[in-house]
C-alpha cells in the first residue's frame, strides 16, 4: 500500500480528503472505472458530485500520477502510472491484469518502420484468462 498523502505532494496536488480517497481507491484496485470510483465515495462523501471526481482526475492526470487506461469495446479505466507494460484483459469476467514484459523493442520496431516519434503506448490483449478458462 503506497503513502497517499506523500504521494500527492510529490506531485504538486494538495493532498485533500476526496484525492486521498481516489489515489487509495486506485491503488486498492489497480483499474478502476470512473463509475466504480464515484459509487465507492459517495458511501464516504455522500455530497461529492461526479464532476468533482472528474476534475481531480484529470488534474491527477496532468500531473502524472494516473492515466487512464483505453481497452477496447469497454469503459476507460485508471490506474496509477508505473513502469511500461501491458493490459491482459479477459472476454469472459472482464478482469484486467498488469503484465510487466519490456515493451522498448516493440515501440523501437514501430518507430523504425512507420517514422514516428512515440511518445507512448497502451498495449491490451484479449483473451480468456486461466479462472475462465
Amino acid at each position: 500500500m503506497i503513502e497517499t498523502t506523500e504521494l500527492l505532494k510529490e506531485y504538486q496536488l494538495k493532498a485533500t480528503p476526496q484525492r486521498i480517497k481516489i489515489v487509495s481507491m486506485v491503488d486498492e484496485h489497480g483499474h478502476i472505472s470512473i463509475e466504480d470510483l464515484y459509487k465507492e465515495m459517495l458511501q464516504e462523501f455522500p455530497s461529492v458530485s461526479l464532476a468533482t471526481i472528474y476534475k481531480n482526475i484529470n488534474q491527477m492526470i496532468e500531473s502524472g500520477l494516473i492515466q487512464e487506461v483505453k481497452i477496447p469495446k469497454t469503459k476507460s479505466v485508471f490506474e496509477l502510472i508505473k513502469e511500461p507494460h501491458l493490459h491482459m484483459v479477459c472476454d469472459k469476467c472482464g478482469k484486467i491484469e498488469d503484465i510487466s514484459v519490456g515493451t522498448d523493442k516493440v515501440i523501437e520496431e514501430a518507430q523504425r518502420l512507420s517514422g514516428y516519434k512515440i511518445k507512448e503506448s497502451f498495449i491490451t490483449l484479449r483473451g480468456t484468462c486461466p479462472d475462465c478458462a
